[in-house]
């Protein structure tokens, strides 16, 4: 076991699962030194170790700017994702169960990724953000074709408070025959949150009902703020 899977390890994973049925998200232990993360961060002005750059307001998905990192990945990325999967599989495997869905997944990352190469979906998904003063992320779910798996992690590479101010992660759910309800986490520097893809089981007056959610960022007021994505499915 590596030191990113160690530190994985060390959540209360029971608490987490809890905390994610109710709310959509929970926040994970710290998974990077702050050396570590500022290491990620500074990898942003490598274009070579990218695939594609987004710029949000072209898009009009904000105001900042992401890049998508290109296999390899980096050494983090890789070992973060790898033991991520398997202690997120329960929650999604218990998830679809509830909503009646077939849970495709295997047991690991390797195998479910190879399921989403065979389907076309072959463009890696890990994302390094960049957002400076004034920039956000809209509401959004990030779904790059059929193969979908339902939880993610976000990982903030820099301090809040010192590094920047604002920028919290914001999480809007959608709850059947109900008002929306939205929460908003700001994310320890190097610490992980979870969080639901497109949507998750609520308790309903029928059963279960699956509630769509999206994510974004609020504003940056200061400062700069880099965070790691990691998606657990590839992109067409």
């Amino acid at each position: 076991m590596d030191r990113f899977a160690r530190r994985v390890a060390k959540a209360d994973w029971d608490q987490v699962t809890a905390e994610v049925n109710d709310l959509g998200r929970a926040l994970l232990p710290q998974l990077l030194t702050p050396a570590e993360a500022a290491n990620i961060a500074g990898l942003y002005d490598e274009a070579e170790r990218f695939r594609a750059t987004i710029t949000m307001a072209r898009h009009r998905f904000g105001e900042g700017e992401y890049r998508y990192f290109d296999a390899p990945f980096p050494e983090a990325v890789e070992s973060l994702r790898q033991a991520l999967y398997p202690r997120l599989l329960p929650i999604a495997r218990d998830w679809y169960e509830k909503l009646g869905r077939e849970a495709e997944w295997p047991d690991t990352l390797d195998e479910w990724l190879e399921i989403c190469h065979r389907a076309g979906q072959t463009r890696p998904t890990p994302i390094l953000l960049r957002y400076g003063a004034g920039d956000w992320n809209a509401l959004h779910r990030d779904l790059y074709g059929d193969k979908v798996f339902p939880l993610q992690v976000v990982i903030n590479l820099n301090e809040p408070g010192v590094d920047h101010t604002g920028g919290e992660f914001l999480l809007v759910e959608q709850r059947p025959r109900a008002q929306s309800r939205g929460t908003s986490t700001l994310i320890p520097h190097g610490h992980g949150l979870v969080f639901t893809t497109r949507d998750r089981p609520v308790k309903s007056a029928r059963g279960w009902s699956a509630s769509p959610v999206r994510h974004g960022v609020s504003t940056i007021h200061t400062g700069h703020r880099h965070t790691l994505g990691l998606v657990f499915h590839d992109a067409k």
